[in-house]
């Protein structure tokens, strides 16, 4: 080996039971026949990776903690969530709170239940559903042809009223909407259009009687009228008028599917001195009224004519349990606590409808899963810190810490827990009652058969095994003892995660203060002594030059 190899294997030595390289052997080594030299930053590195030998244990025992740390967290997170759980199933609004409506004819009645309302069974008949009111026009040729002159008046049953004059900026069936729209009557106006042409369409925006409307005709004097113009060959809905002529009143009353001319042929044979005949025009054809000698006036009162009303605006009427209930709407709020009918169509008074309300036993069941599947997650990481490993020959990193200690012991009585109600008895007493039981390896399993017959059966005593008769059962009794551990202020795993994060802190404190008070100065001091070694071994060959140049060759032997 050279002089520089042996040199520089000496500088790069990381051996930790020495606290500095041995000069007097990096000399000798340097009297080779090689060029001497020292590699002093590995000359340094080495010398103080000896003096680091605390400092790594210090970053050991960080390595260490920052493990207990994620680990103390993935457990207080599965912690919490199980805490939740048990906090769901103490709820007088939670899951155990969740109810449903079974109805006998779901096509005329369904029902939904809020959290808690009562179990029992209903009956409910409905007379008839709550209607809208509404009423459509006669046929135009389109919503965008003009209309004859005209007016009509809109009252609402609460006694509020708008005139509607049709002329002098409202012309077309678009004009006469959205003049009714702007008249805040709570009705809607719309113009429905199809191959037969278009009509008004006016619809209650809420429905029952107190949102029921009327459209009448205001009275026309005169010698002669003519009414609204329709499609020709359309037919007329229901509806009548009253024409009078000097002392002389005759009311004139269409039925649906008669035409213009069965009206006029009508007026024509009462004799009433006036002459009705169909008029075709631009927009289809209307009826024409004049007096038979162009002299004498008549009147004609119009109730709605050119309007049909296609559904008067009525209540609910229907009984529950008996009594009469009477309501604006289909869905039905009140009648039974906690309860909101929706009603969909009319039944017999001698075969209602029957509802059942009773306890959701598919929220229960997915809520008491989950409970089950949570406890598995928290106990698991929990028995994990406690087994040994053969390839690591330790168990996990918080095998010695008490607070995970302590959690397992909580866990583990949760299992022990046994219901004893305060009067009588109940068919759960434990979480074996509901099909619950433990596995070999500490973690529970569920048996859906005998979880659902207890839902069934004896849903009342599952509320009181995991509420009680206050908030006093099952779950209020593992919320506490949870609560010592998930308590964001005081809990275990709080004060744990502090003292863990405070000496981790300490450590980096102390690691701080030796690199800046000692490694630091050691590293100028050891850079500054193998310089100058460094700078002495380059000068060493030219030196032993010297010296055997001046002593001669003194190698022969004397005599």
């Amino acid at each position: 080996m050279s002089s520089v190899s042996t040199v520089n294997s000496l500088l790069s030595s990381t051996d930790t039971s020495t606290s500095s390289v041995d000069i007097s052997s990096i000399l000798a080594a340097s009297s080779g026949t090689g060029t001497s030299a020292i590699d002093v930053t590995s000359a340094v590195a080495a010398a103080l990776y000896a003096d680091r030998a605390g400092e790594r244990i210090w970053q050991s025992e960080q390595t260490t903690l920052t493990s207990q740390t994620t680990a103390l967290k993935a457990i207080q997170a599965a912690t919490a969530k199980l805490s939740t759980d048990i906090d769901s199933l103490n709820s007088l609004s939670g899951p155990l709170a969740a109810r449903t409506v079974t109805s006998s004819n779901s096509s005329s009645v369904t029902a939904a239940a809020a959290a808690g309302t009562m179990t029992e069974n209903h009956s409910v008949a409905v007379g008839n559903l709550a209607t809208t009111a509404s009423w459509y026009s006669d046929i135009a040729s389109s919503a965008t042809s003009s209309l004859p002159t005209s007016s009509f008046t809109i009252t609402t049953a609460a006694g509020a009223s708008a005139t509607i004059t049709v002329g002098s900026g409202i012309d077309t069936l678009d004009d006469v909407a959205d003049a009714i729209n702007g008249k805040n009557l709570g009705v809607k106006a719309t113009v429905v259009s199809d191959s037969t042409g278009s009509r008004l369409a006016i619809i209650s925006e809420a429905s029952g009687s107190a949102a029921d409307f009327s459209i009448t005709s205001a009275p026309a004097t005169g010698t002669s009228w003519s009414s609204p113009s329709i499609t020709s060959g359309e037919t007329l809905g229901t509806n009548s008028f009253t024409l009078t002529i000097g002392d002389t009143t005759s009311t004139i009353t269409t039925t649906e599917g008669e035409s213009l001319k069965d009206v006029a042929s009508d007026i024509n044979g009462q004799s009433l001195g006036l002459t009705a005949s169909v008029v075709n025009d631009t927009n289809g054809s209307h009826l024409s009224i004049v007096s038979s000698d162009g002299t004498m006036p008549f009147t004609i009162s119009e109730a709605s004519f050119g309007y049909s009303q296609a559904v008067v605006g009525e209540n609910a009427s229907l009984t529950v349990d008996g009594v009469p209930i009477s309501s604006v709407s289909n869905t039905v709020a009140g009648a039974i606590p906690g309860v909101t009918l929706n009603l969909v169509s009319a039944t017999s008074v001698v075969n209602p409808v029957d509802l059942a309300v009773t306890a959701d036993a598919t929220q229960i069941s997915t809520a008491i899963n989950q409970f089950v599947t949570d406890y598995n997650t928290a106990i698991g990481l929990v028995n994990a810190q406690f087994t040994y490993s053969s390839s690591t020959s330790s168990q996990g990193v918080l095998g010695s810490d008490p607070t995970v200690r302590a959690l397992q012991n909580s866990l583990m009585q949760a299992l022990t827990y046994v219901y004893t109600p305060s009067s009588g008895t109940s068919t759960v007493s434990d979480l074996g009652s509901l099909g619950i039981t433990q596995n070999t390896d500490g973690t529970l399993a569920v048996d859906s058969a005998t979880l659902s017959s207890a839902l069934a059966n004896n849903g009342t005593d599952v509320q009181n095994f995991f509420q009680g008769t206050e908030l006093n059962g099952y779950a209020a009794s593992i919320s506490s003892s949870l609560s010592n551990f998930t308590n964001s202020g005081t809990g275990a795993f709080t004060v744990d995660l502090n003292s863990i994060n405070a000496t981790n802190t300490s450590l980096t404190e102390e690691i701080n203060d030796f690199e800046t008070n000692y490694i630091a100065n050691q590293q100028t001091i050891l850079t500054a002594m193998y310089s100058k070694a460094e700078i002495a071994l380059q000068q060493l060959p030219t030196e032993l030059a010297q010296i055997q140049a001046e002593l001669g060759d003194n190698t022969k032997s004397s005599s």
